[in-house]
């Protein structure tokens, strides 16, 4: 007797949903999200405030989205992600919808529910849709995670550290002194 078959979503599927519910698209699987903390939105609220205040102060386009801000990664409609932090620096990729491709730079603060899916299943999809760089913020572990995919370079740190972004030359954050 054959297996039933695993239904297959699509980005019209995640559209239908009613309003309200947060969801990511992978490989035509859905992931329902939950509310996040509010130590996460501090978080997410900190770091976006940086990197946009340096962006801006260097007069580049780069554009910063926190979430919700919708993804879609491999210009297919199996995959829709809303990570935490995106920077996207090719502006041909942005559409009143959101990013169509991969954003130069995606940030994920990991909650209770999302610890798989940010460690393992979004770190892959990441680095294969292109992504030049991704970190991995885990206030339960009090850890960040760094993969600068452009230079094949992983870097482990602390909320005690300075991290220098890999995209940009002159910008670090330091953990230590954002308000979190």
């Amino acid at each position: 007797m054959p297996l039933p078959q695993e239904r297959i979503y699509t980005i019209e599927d995640i559209y239908a949903l009613p309003e309200g519910t947060r969801a990511e698209l992978i490989d035509g699987r859905i992931y329902y999200m939950a509310p996040p903390s509010r130590r996460h939105q501090d978080i997410s609220f900190s770091l976006s405030r940086s990197i946009a205040d340096y962006i801006d102060s260097k007069h580049w386009s780069c554009k910063v989205y926190p979430a919700p801000f919708a993804v879609f990664l491999n210009e297919d409609d199996k995959n829709y992600v809303e990570p935490d932090i995106s920077v996207i620096c090719d502006h041909s990729k942005l559409t009143d919808k959101g990013c169509t491709g991969a954003p130069d730079w995606i940030i994920e603060i990991v909650s209770p529910g999302s610890r798989r899916m940010d460690y393992m299943t979004k770190l892959f999809k990441y680095r294969s849709a292109g992504v030049r760089e991704y970190w991995i913020v885990d206030p339960e572990k009090n850890r960040i995670l760094v993969y600068d995919f452009a230079r094949e370079e992983t870097g482990d740190y602390t909320f005690s550290d300075t991290i220098k972004a890999g995209i940009y030359s002159d910008f670090a954050i330091d953990f230590s002194q954002l308000n979190i």
